[in-house]
């Protein structure tokens, strides 16, 4: 079983058991990114979160988005893109971009 696999049957489990739960993927990835596209999160409404989609240090935006989306049951993509002046400031050590799109579990 790869990491993707653990992260889905974690979201599953946590679903099966009542919680609302939301998927993030990254679906593309350019220049300087943490984590290679397919890289998945899982979040729960309740705050519980599983996998990474960035190494940290953009998984808050993401967690927001996932509720918003579990709220609004419409999926989501979202652009991240850091240029190298401003990388820092958003915890990247250098610049890049990626794209995730977050769904919610029916």
């Amino acid at each position: 079983m790869n990491d993707n696999e653990d992260i889905l049957a974690t979201a599953g489990a946590w679903a099966a058991a009542g919680e609302q739960v939301a998927i993030a993927t990254v679906v593309e990835t350019w220049g300087s990114s943490p984590r290679p596209a397919g890289s998945q999160l899982a979040v729960t409404m309740s705050g519980r979160m599983a996998g990474s989609v960035s190494g940290g240090c953009i998984e808050g935006a993401v967690a927001d988005a996932a509720k918003d989306a579990m709220r609004s049951g419409t999926p989501k993509l979202l652009d991240f893109g850091i240029s190298d002046e401003t990388a820092w400031q958003v915890g990247l050590s250098c610049g890049g971009k990626l794209t995730v799109f977050v769904e919610p579990l029916a």
